[in-house]
């Protein structure tokens, strides 16, 4: 095998997986370790998976979040059902803001069903799902493209956020710990921080499975938003955590329910 097919088939699996373990690797592709050493070296250089002892990953760490490539492919059935819950919270006539990320794009592209509506947002998913939308007005926040969280960030999109105002933002988050929201860039943050400023309402949209971790920068308390949207109960430790906060959950429902 070739080796961009083996390292895209070492990508598919990460998607799937979530890690992939070096050894096991070798043996799947009939090549040395030192050669899938090399393949992990220059897949965690392109900003794509992060090398573990044995492996690899693509779940986040304190520093490292994977590419928006692979976050669109995971998890699409409770990214639909944190949106779906979220969508509930915006009004017909409002403006929105929605942020970077891949569960964010997911109710982006859901907006439309609240038309007619206002859209601002720096994802470039959001935007290409909107553009050609009847009802929907798009405002897309310039700066300097990061082709690994798919949106616009830096100093030209906080300024252009500051001379907008809207009634909701939604906010992603990839970490949380005890009752502070966190994020591995500090580009982003800002960015996130900047819409919560100009935002009437707030509402952090976290997977279940995200409660518990922490990452290098803190983004935001827990309460500073209006409400907190998550498709399950997080495990016993952070449940408590937010219970003794006085931190209230929206537990998103199956869509079948």
């Amino acid at each position: 095998m070739k080796r961009d097919a083996r390292r895209q088939e070492i990508m598919d699996m990460l998607v799937r997986d979530g890690s992939v373990v070096l050894e096991a690797l070798a043996e799947r592709f009939s090549v040395s370790k030192m050669t899938i050493h090399r393949d992990l070296d220059d897949l965690e250089q392109a900003g794509i998976l992060r090398k573990m002892r044995g492996g690899a990953t693509i779940e986040p760490g304190t520093q490292f979040e994977s590419d928006f490539r692979f976050r669109e492919r995971q998890g699409s059935e409770v990214k639909r059902r944190i949106a779906r819950a979220a969508l509930e919270l915006v009004e017909p006539g409002s403006t929105v803001i929605v942020n970077d990320g891949s569960m964010a794009a997911v109710l982006g592209a859901m907006l439309v069903e609240a038309r007619p509506i206002t859209v601002i947002t720096n994802n470039f998913a959001v935007m290409e799902a909107l553009r050609n939308e009847r009802g929907v007005t798009l405002i897309g926040l310039g700066g300097t493209y990061s082709p690994k969280y798919n949106g616009f960030f830096g100093l030209v999109t906080e300024e252009s956020l500051f001379r907008l105002r809207a009634d909701i933002a939604f906010i992603s988050a990839p970490a949380v710990s005890k009752t502070t929201s966190y994020h591995m860039d500090d580009t982003v943050v800002r960015a996130k921080q900047a819409m919560m400023k100009v935002s009437e309402r707030k509402c952090l949209l976290v997977g279940h499975q995200r409660f518990g971790h922490s990452a290098l920068h803190a983004m935001a308390d827990l309460r500073d938003f209006d409400a907190i949207v998550t498709d399950a109960p997080p495990k016993a430790p952070s449940l408590e955590e937010l219970r003794d906060a006085g931190i209230t959950l929206n537990i998103a429902k199956d869509q079948e329910e």
